[in-house]
């Protein structure tokens, strides 16, 4: 071994941490992590904080700013939540919202994964351009699309019924979710169907039992986009729905609870804040699978 050999054996290794320590100071955690995180939770949460304190604020509390703080409240009232359950049709709302929404995203999921398969695994000739038609379609504006659909839903007679909503969101539902899933079987390795065709699956078997248990977190994450886009969905509910009884809650809290001029302030954000829970839920139980089908939980 030469000296220089020996002698770079010997040298220091030079430890880098030594130049990250400017960054592990209190007052640079402050300015990087700690201000910017309580921004984002401040303006993620106080829209519910805002919601809940209107809920329950008493009617007297509402506008007289000048003895009551608009952000706090004082002796709380549950009148408002039990005027929205018990005398309107809230429940009923909610109801149809659920069923239209799983049923919507039920519908929206089962074609796309034939149309996302397809498209990125059987690779047939132009496939990639109606992959790209597909995307374009979802960028199509649902004010523009309601006119023919809603021309549709009159010929057909299934005008102010859950039925015209649940056949009309998947025109919008399915692009997304076929989009999504594209790319998330994109990222399945070929080899485990080649493996497959050789043992003697057939196609069916190759998606029923290979593709679709891997893609569990994209088809959870598509579901919960889906469901979420039926959930808050307002426009095609607006046109198709006219009864009192069939509306969602995103319309129904809008038309039901103005009455010309005067808002019921306290029911509307009681109405807002209900009808949030759930979606809020859902992403509360499947956070993780979202998370891994946002990143790409398979890989080669």
């Amino acid at each position: 071994m030469s000296q220089q050999d020996a002698a770079g054996s010997h040298a220091p290794i030079r430890d880098d941490s030594e130049g990250m320590r400017q960054f592990n100071t209190l007052p640079r955690r402050i300015l990087v992590v700690y201000l910017p995180l309580a921004v984002f939770v401040f303006v993620l949460l106080f829209p519910f904080y805002w919601m809940a304190i209107t809920a329950v604020k008493p009617d007297n509390q509402l506008t007289n700013y000048q003895q009551y703080s608009p952000f706090w409240v004082v002796q709380p009232t549950l009148e408002h939540i039990k005027y929205l359950l018990f005398e309107t049709s809230y429940p009923g709302w909610l109801w149809n919202t659920l069923l239209v929404s799983v049923a919507s995203t039920v519908i929206s999921l089962a074609a796309s994964v034939f149309a996302a398969y397809a498209i990125e695994r059987i690779r047939f000739s132009g496939a990639r351009v109606t992959g790209l038609l597909i995307f374009l379609a979802y960028l199509v504006p649902p004010s523009i699309l309601f006119i023919p659909l809603a021309f549709i839903v009159f010929q057909v007679g299934i005008f102010d019924s859950r039925l015209a909503l649940i056949l009309t969101y998947p025109t919008f539902l399915i692009p997304f979710c076929t989009w999504l899933l594209m790319g998330y079987f994109r990222t399945i390795p070929f080899e485990l169907e080649e493996s497959a065709l050789v043992d003697g699956a057939t196609r069916w078997q190759i998606l029923t039992k290979v593709v679709l248990p891997l893609a569990v977190p994209g088809l959870i994450s598509a579901g919960i986009f889906a469901f979420t886009l039926s959930w808050n969905e307002f426009i095609y509910a607006l046109t198709f729905i006219s009864s009192s009884e069939n509306k969602t809650v995103p319309v129904g809290v809008l038309t039901e609870l103005v009455r010309g001029d005067i808002y019921e302030w306290g029911a509307l954000m009681a109405g807002a804040l209900l009808g949030s829970l759930p979606v809020v839920i859902l992403y509360s139980f499947f956070v993780d699978y979202y998370v891994s089908s946002m990143t790409g939980a398979v890989k080669e």
